[in-house]
Order: C-alpha cells, then structure tokens, then sequence
C-alpha cells in the first residue's frame, strides 16, 4: 500500500525526489496510517481542487486495504 500511495504521488508533483511515504501501525487489529510527505509547493497538486485527488487517493489506498484484509487512513501533511 505504501508503494501505490508514493507511486502515485510522484507522477503528480514536480519534485518527486521530496515525496516520503511514512507507514506505522499502532496496534495489531488497529488500521494502518499512510503520511504522505511532499514540497510545500506540490501540496496544491496532491490536494487537487476541492480535495479530488486526494480523495482519489483515498478510496485506491481503501481498496487495496480491502484485497489485503486490513483498514488504511491516508493523512497528507
């Protein structure tokens, strides 16, 4: 998940090289949460208008939490 997440991040910003993608698992049963670091001028294009890309973003990250059994929560920062 965290692969697909800086996959697409890096085809949408400018500066691909700052995209970090930080992944961390609180508890066993708890859902997986997804940091999405990028540029402070790259956030717009991560963001989208109205928050559509992100939320793009969002149900893939959700899908492929399903096909793997888990729960994923996405937070840009």
């Amino acid at each position: 998940m965290k692969e697909l997440i800086e996959y697409i991040a890096k085809a949408l910003v400018s500066n691909p090289e700052e995209v970090k993608v930080t992944e961390e698992q609180k508890s066993e049963d708890g859902p997986v949460i997804l940091r999405l670091e990028v540029a402070p001028e790259d956030k717009g294009r991560v963001i989208g208008r109205q928050g559509r890309v992100a939320q793009s973003m969002r149900v893939l990250l959700r899908i492929a939490a399903v096909k793997s059994n888990t729960r994923a929560i996405l937070e840009i920062e």
